[in-house]
């Protein structure tokens, strides 16, 4: 009981911890963020770069003109449409080279036994009843019901535009994980505990489906949340819930580390574009009932 206790109080402190890190790293980051856009603000205004602007634009105008489309922060389609590509383009080749190592190279089958064991100190009771409770959170029945009831809330309220991003990151993430476990039928870790899974075990679709589904309904909320320190609240303390997740599958004897970082990786890409779809058919919407005014 005492070993229980001090595990769970471990992770108590590491959450919190890592809130304190993230939260300062948080305000760093912003501040540093609103330095650099004075700065490129002010040397926007500088003749030899307004000159150089000038006579690229008129020997470019194409060109230009889709630069600065792709660049102006002031628009969705604009940088963030763009540094959402990229990340989705990242997202997609990491995901490549999680396949090609794990099909090719033997480091990341070590990797992953090493984990596999050195979590077996950690293997209790107790850790184990509250991570099932936290698995469970992370199943296909759990995450269409949150999918459906989120689904209700947002037509409510009048939001429906959420709806077909919040659709598509459940079912592309599971389509996603579905076809790559019968492509790579990987076998999972030896089942230590009454939770077992018949599915192979790369990628796991426990972690994908979280990141994906809790990921887009914390962007629903986030979008009406007044202060950026409630955003960074909501944002933390789902990252945390998605996390258990992940960690509960590995405890649980029911992944690899390798297969949670995959799925991971997954449900990431498909809540970028759960994120692009609600933000293009918002701005139709206010397009639309623009014009109709």
């Amino acid at each position: 009981m005492l070993w229980d206790g001090l595990l769970l109080l471990g992770l108590l402190a590491g959450v919190l911890g890592v809130r304190w890190l993230a939260l300062w790293v948080a305000r760093l980051g912003w501040g540093l963020g609103i330095r650099l856009y004075e700065q490129v603000g002010q040397a926007a205004k500088d003749e030899r770069i307004r000159s150089v602007v000038s006579a690229a634009r008129s020997r470019f105008p194409r060109l230009m003109y889709w630069t600065e489309a792709r660049l102006t922060p002031r628009r969705f389609a604009g940088l963030p449409l763009t540094l959402i590509v990229i990340s989705a383009v990242y997202l997609l080749g990491l995901f490549a080279g999680l396949i090609e190592e794990l099909v090719e190279a033997d480091e990341l089958v070590r990797l992953d036994t090493a984990v596999n064991a050195m979590l077996a100190p950690f293997r209790t009771d107790t850790t184990v009843a509250a991570l099932a409770w936290f698995t469970g959170l992370g199943g296909s029945v759990a995450l269409t019901a949150v999918v459906v009831v989120t689904t209700a809330l947002v037509w409510g309220l009048r939001h429906a535009y959420m709806i077909p991003g919040l659709w598509a990151t459940l079912i592309g993430s599971q389509i996603t994980i579905y076809v790559t476990k019968r492509v790579l039928d990987r076998e999972r870790p030896e089942f230590l505990f009454d939770i077992a899974a018949t599915s192979p075990s790369f990628p796991s679709g426990h972690a994908a489906g979280a990141m994906a589904v809790y990921g887009f309904v914390a962007y629903i909320v986030a979008r009406h949340l007044v202060t950026a320190r409630r955003r960074f609240e909501l944002v933390y303390w789902t990252a945390v819930l998605v996390a258990m997740i992940g960690f509960s599958r590995m405890l649980l004897t029911l992944h690899y580390l390798s297969d949670v970082v995959a799925g991971f990786v997954v449900g990431a890409f498909w809540l970028l574009v759960g994120f692009v779809m609600a933000e293009q058919l918002r701005l139709r919407q206010h397009t639309g009932h623009g014009r109709a005014h």
